[in-house]
């Protein structure tokens, strides 16, 4: 089973998603998108395929969302598209693709349904909230 992960290295979030996918025993496909960038059909389909749309994959804070006048409700999804191809960093993230679906795994245990073997446990959220417990079983 291939999982991919759009990925910024610079997101507690995103590294952690990371590392639950690790610990599962999988060897994730790395997409480092800040770098590589996004193509519209790209956008389109993640989206799609998460169930998402443009103003719901729209990263708020840290990011330009604000300056470049995207929290306005009225901003239509063609121009949100257009500045997340511009800016990258404007998608949320991590976002992962696994032949179980594709989730932006915000919060990070959403990755967990994606996964075909749960990584072992104790595992904690960044916030130490724990997500598995000593025997790899789900918290909920």
């Amino acid at each position: 089973m291939t999982v991919v992960i759009h990925h910024n290295p610079d997101c507690g979030k995103s590294r952690k998603v990371l590392s639950i996918i690790e610990a599962s025993g999988k060897e994730p496909v790395i997409i480092p998108y800040l770098d590589t960038g996004w193509t519209r059909p790209q956008l389109l389909a993640l989206f799609a395929a998460a169930d998402l749309t443009p103003r719901t994959a729209l990263r708020t804070t840290r990011s330009p969302a604000e300056e470049l006048g995207l929290l306005d409700p009225s901003v239509d999804d063609e121009t949100l598209i257009a500045a997340m191809l511009e800016h990258p960093v404007l998608v949320n993230r991590p976002i992962v693709c696994s032949p179980k679906g594709v989730r932006l795994c915000r919060p990070v245990e959403i990755v967990l349904d994606l996964l075909d073997r749960l990584p072992p446990g104790p595992m904690a959220k960044e916030d130490g909230t724990l997500i598995l417990d000593e025997e790899g079983k789900r918290v909920d």
